[in-house]
């Protein structure tokens, strides 16, 4: 645990700072004297800021976008920041947390995200509360590494969801199953410092009577990567000659198809029933605990790393940062 002297705040957008406009709320500039003003006799570490451009909704979110946090982040604490606290819309807050949890593989300073449900200034607001409470969090010590602070709770990105839209919590930490080897070693590209390059990571989630043609349409997109939304403990159309050999197409074409399951708790054994062996026939790999989230932004930093799909498949099935532990 290291206190924090010197925090950099990323200010992104979200609802956060937003104003209202003719067409509702936009993301608006000026948040850093707002701020200012708010905690001007608070006990929180001595904080610097920096607004990213473009400010944005966070359904706007992208993964590019995310190559420049991760950069920001980089240069701040090359620049002597001891923390970071990034504020964000909440729409997909636990994307990029979890997402920047593998872009920051091996960062020595804890980075903290946080937003809040309604705009700072309305009634009833919960943006100073968190602003304060992730500040003071931070003044009083964390472990490197990326975590999540709402509503006086912290969380790791890799292992929570917004499962709410509304109210004062609308994470949540999700009941995964783990267990799952931690990686000895990481790959130098996967060093913090590395940059990493874009990514074609698709999701698909299955549902009763899904057809091949769906999942060939994915493939033929040009993805890099799938993950495939499975039922319960993993299991998908095993009965399904067509769908099975797409998939195994996928295999051959190199596309690294992993499963999760679609239920809030829990995880995926494909050994445990025969129609989820018959994927890992065909070379499907076990996302065990892993959230959408989780296993999205794992992907994009493997793939963007540029390792062989020989290591990136050792790699998914190995915990990184929590996100099988």
């Amino acid at each position: 645990m290291q206190a924090a002297n010197n925090v950099m705040v990323l200010y992104t957008g979200g609802t956060i700072g937003m104003q209202a406009s003719a067409n509702g709320l936009t993301p608006a500039s000026g948040f850093e004297a707002r701020m200012r003003e708010q905690l001007a006799n608070q006990p929180v570490p001595a904080w610097r800021f920096r607004e990213m451009a473009p400010l944005i909704d966070s359904a706007n979110m992208t993964p590019a976008y995310w190559q420049r946090l991760r950069t920001a982040v980089v240069e701040a604490v090359d620049d002597g920041c001891d923390a970071v606290l990034i504020l964000h819309g909440t729409d997909t807050l636990a994307y990029s947390a979890a997402a920047m949890s593998f872009q920051l593989l091996g960062l020595p300073a804890p980075v903290l995200f946080t937003g809040s449900m309604l705009p700072a200034g309305v009634p009833d607001s919960d943006a100073w509360e968190n602003v304060s409470g992730a500040l003071l969090a931070l003044g009083q010590g964390l472990a490197p590494g990326v975590q999540l602070y709402f509503h006086g709770t912290l969380m790791a990105p890799t292992r929570c969801a917004k499962v709410r839209s509304f109210g004062r919590h609308p994470f949540a930490a999700l009941q995964r199953n783990g267990g799952v080897a931690k990686a000895e070693a990481l790959p130098a590209a996967l060093d913090y410092r590395q940059p990493k390059a874009l990514a074609n990571v698709g999701v698909l989630p299955l549902v009763p009577g899904i057809a091949a043609a769906q999942l060939d349409a994915l493939i033929g997109s040009g993805l890099k990567a799938l993950i495939l939304e499975c039922f319960g403990s993993g299991t998908g159309p095993s009965d399904n000659p067509e769908f099975l050999a797409s998939l195994q197409r996928a295999q051959a074409q190199g596309v690294v198809v992993v499963a999760i399951t679609q239920c809030h708790e829990g995880g995926v054994e494909l050994d445990v029933y025969e129609a989820g062996s018959r994927l890992r026939g065909v070379g499907v790999l076990s996302g065990g605990g892993m959230t959408r989230e989780a296993a999205f932004g794992k992907l994009q930093a493997l793939l963007g790393a540029g390792l062989a799909t020989s290591e990136v498949r050792r790699l998914v099935e190995l915990d990184l940062c929590g996100e099988l532990a």
